[in-house]
């Protein structure tokens, strides 16, 4: 990094970003790598399946339409079924494929990504073939910790389903029921926004300290307490982006008017924007780790991180990052 550990402390959100840029721009070579392998294809996947979403739905509404003004059990309305079956499991067989792919490829950049800036602040030498070795020991844990969060994600939408379900059922069409229907669902949100942040720093979490799965959520949720307003700030302009980026693409590519140069070069320059969002966003991330480590007082101890990174690449046993209560205050290593 290029702030000591006191300054790090107090970086607030545009101290991120100009970190995240200096980072970026310092080690211009392996991030380039980086994004060649594994970030634009993630955003080839992200791009191509609103693409064909949009053209199997539009096949498949067209298809529902014709059903509905065609008499029952003739030749042409089993024909028309039959097709409408065929379009509905090709588009659920892209969603399948769209979600592993891209599970696949956000892991990896994610590990990537986090283990670069960790070997650049501890000052270690990184290339793309060492990067390459060492991703796949780090998407392991990674992995680990998604289906954690999946699970938690799960049981979390379940019980506020249900107790949504149940509110309007005891409630009716109150005018009272609906105003605190309309808090559960900002509650709701609010508390998926907050997982969101959870999970996102409990994969760097998982690759650069010593737990993953529910540890790594722990730990994680621990890291943000005092710094939740910088992190919901980040996450939600990087949404906001991402959106941008996304209705950008629907509207002047899948469904632009102009002709099909000018629709491709719209699809680069999204594909561009994409790509350089989601390392921007890895990159801040990995950067609020170190912010949130330093703002509790936690010992950044290069050595130790150091030790711990050279594991994944030379196969030794994992040497677990110094915690809050292996620091004594005002003992504070750079």
């Amino acid at each position: 990094m290029w702030v000591g550990q006191e300054e790090m402390k107090s970086l607030g959100v545009f101290g991120i970003f100009i970190e995240a840029r200096k980072i970026i721009s310092s080690s211009r070579k392996i991030f380039n790598q980086i994004i060649l392998s594994f970030i634009l294809p993630l955003s080839v996947i992200f791009l191509a399946n609103i693409e064909v979403s949009d053209y199997l739905l539009a096949k498949i509404i067209n298809n529902q339409n014709n059903l509905v003004e065609t008499r029952i059990h003739t030749p042409k309305y089993n024909k028309i079924s039959r097709l409408l079956f065929s379009e509905f499991a090709a588009f659920l067989l892209l969603k399948a494929a769209y979600f592993l792919f891209t599970l696949i490829f956000s892991l990896l950049s994610t590990s990537a990504v986090v283990y670069t800036i960790a070997c650049i602040h501890t000052g270690q030498e990184v290339t793309f073939s060492k990067v390459l070795r060492v991703v796949p020991k780090v998407w392991k844990r990674l992995i680990l910790t998604f289906f954690t969060v999946f699970a938690v994600f799960f049981a979390y939408n379940i019980a506020a389903a249900l107790l949504l379900i149940s509110w309007i059922a005891f409630m009716g069409t109150w005018n009272i029921g609906f105003l605190i229907f309309s808090f559960l669902i900002v509650f709701h949100v609010a508390g998926l926004v907050y997982m969101s942040i959870v999970w996102q720093l409990a994969n760097t979490v998982s690759v650069l300290e010593d737990s993953y799965g529910f540890e790594a959520m722990k730990r994680s949720r621990q890291m943000i307490k005092g710094k939740v307003g910088v992190t919901v700030f980040i996450f939600l302009v990087l949404v906001f982006f991402h959106i941008v980026v996304q209705g950008t693409f629907q509207r002047l590519v899948v469904h632009g008017l102009t002709d099909m140069v000018s629709r491709v070069a719209y699809a680069i320059v999204c594909l561009f924007l994409h790509a350089t969002l989601v390392l921007y966003g890895h990159v801040f991330h990995a950067i609020i780790y170190l912010v949130c480590k330093s703002f509790h007082n936690e010992n950044i101890d290069k050595l130790a991180l150091s030790g711990h990174l050279e594991a994944y690449s030379d196969h030794q046993e994992y040497v677990p990052l110094k915690g809050q209560e292996d620091v004594e205050p005002g003992k504070l290593m750079v």
